[in-house]
């Protein structure tokens, strides 16, 4: 990237940025919510797939309307992936369907971006799973960890911590319940158009990746996709021979494609996704795609998202969100909505340092923390860690979207002093 280019590089640090961030997170999670909602025992995967995409497209047509040149839409194709797949599913109408069954655990993936700006998301559950019927077994422990996991990271990636702080988090969590990260699965910095940025996290690397794989410090103003999978298994990916749907160009490649149905496929798909990942189900005539792609994709100049699977038999749940890195702390802008009193898993986190989502100590859940508004507000708040010591880590919904993080001292106002009676008040330290 030249200077004038980086001069150029639009961030957070622009209001206007950020609040395409936002439109582009509140339109993945209503998606996200629509094709859950939707997703029933006897559902269609494909239909499910394509009724996200098209809610994508609809919503993002409706905002940015006078912009006739800025491009939006779909930054991640609808993928459904279920029990021991682990991602990328997303059939084509040609391709064998798969109907939806109870006791699937399912895997829903998209992404929204607005003028490049991309929110993305994935989120996990088990098809009927209720209160009165409640996930236990290996489903319970793989998804009670990846969710884990993901709350870890959203404490993590903050300004000033590593990358690899990160990945031995989640590898210390995920073996707690006796699951696996997916082996070397990256989670990726985005950028304006840019998907697969250069800063990532690696899950669960072999001792290879560890030495080719790039320490980064995370900064303000960066956005990230925080993306993990967690396998009951060994976490081994692998393809198993399903057919590749979904692609992105590479623009650091060029090759002259020798093929007329080659070079109008590439031509489409330059004019109507840029750099964002698609499906070929996008394409009107999917006969032409499917023959098109294989040109475009032998020589390099797209970049495939094969269909991964764990060994027959086990199971991956998958959580994605997109963070703002803020001054003023990390604001998570998309997030699936989990429900833990579905998912009863015989395990814990062992380690004292990460454990995430605990009760609040008994004095303080007397004086009603976490449930009520902070300094008068009327926000709530969701306990993330006691440190001990009067400390308490709470995210609180921002002033927009999404959730910042903050650290809260425990101060017991005295009765005489204070309107409510057993109250505390909290303030940021």
């Amino acid at each position: 990237m030249s200077g004038e280019e980086e001069a150029a590089e639009l961030t957070i640090a622009e209001d206007l940025v950020v609040t395409k961030y936002k439109m582009g997170g509140d339109i993945a999670n209503r998606v996200l919510r629509a094709v859950l909602e939707a997703a029933n025992s006897g559902a269609s995967v494909l239909c499910l797939c394509e009724k996200g995409d098209s809610m994508i497209m609809e919503e993002t047509g409706k905002i940015f309307k006078k912009e006739k040149e800025m491009k939006k839409g779909i930054a991640f194709p609808t993928s459904i992936s279920v029990n021991n797949c682990v991602c990328h599913f997303s059939p084509l109408k040609s391709d064998q369907d798969y109907i939806l069954k109870d006791g699937d655990l399912v895997k829903i993936d998209l992404g929204v971006h607005v003028d490049g700006f991309i929110a993305n998301v994935a989120h996990s559950f088990v098809i009927d799973a209720s209160k009165e019927n409640p996930v236990s077994g290996r489903k319970a422990d793989v998804i009670k960890a990846a969710h884990l996991c993901a709350e870890a990271a959203l404490r993590l990636v903050k300004p000033g911590n590593q990358n690899t702080q990160v990945t031995e988090a989640w590898n210390k969590i995920a073996h707690s319940f006796h699951c696996t990260p997916i082996e070397g699965m990256l989670s990726h910095q985005l950028k304006q158009h840019v998907i697969d940025g250069e800063k990532t996290i690696i899950q669960n690397p072999t001792d290879q990746q560890k030495k080719d794989h790039e320490k980064a410090e995370f900064e303000v103003h960066e956005v990230y996709a925080v993306d993990v999978l967690v396998s009951s298994g060994e976490g081994k990916a692998k393809d198993a021979g399903q057919r590749t749907t979904i692609y992105k160009r590479d623009p650091s490649k060029q090759y002259g494609l020798k093929m007329k149905t080659s070079r109008a496929f590439f031509s489409e798909v330059e004019r109507r996704f840029d750099t964002m990942p698609f499906t070929l189900r996008a394409f009107e005539d999917e006969k032409k795609a499917r023959m098109g792609v294989v040109e475009c994709a032998k020589h390099e100049l797209l970049q495939p998202f094969n269909v991964l699977y764990e060994k027959e038999g086990e199971f991956v749940a998958q959580f994605k969100f997109t963070v703002l890195l803020m001054p003023n702390g990390p604001m998570r802008i998309t997030s699936g909505p989990f429900e833990p009193e579905l998912y009863r898993s015989d395990f814990e986190v062992q380690d004292g340092e990460l454990k995430v989502g605990v009760k609040l100590p008994r004095a303080a859940a007397r004086q009603g923390l976490g449930m009520g508004p902070w300094n008068g507000l009327g926000r709530s708040l969701k306990l993330l860690q006691f440190h001990g010591q009067g400390q308490l880590l709470l995210e609180q919904p921002g002033l927009g979207q999404g959730w910042s993080i903050q650290t809260c001292s425990l101060q017991p106002t005295p009765v005489s002093q204070h309107p409510h009676r057993g109250k505390a008040s909290l303030s940021p330290t």
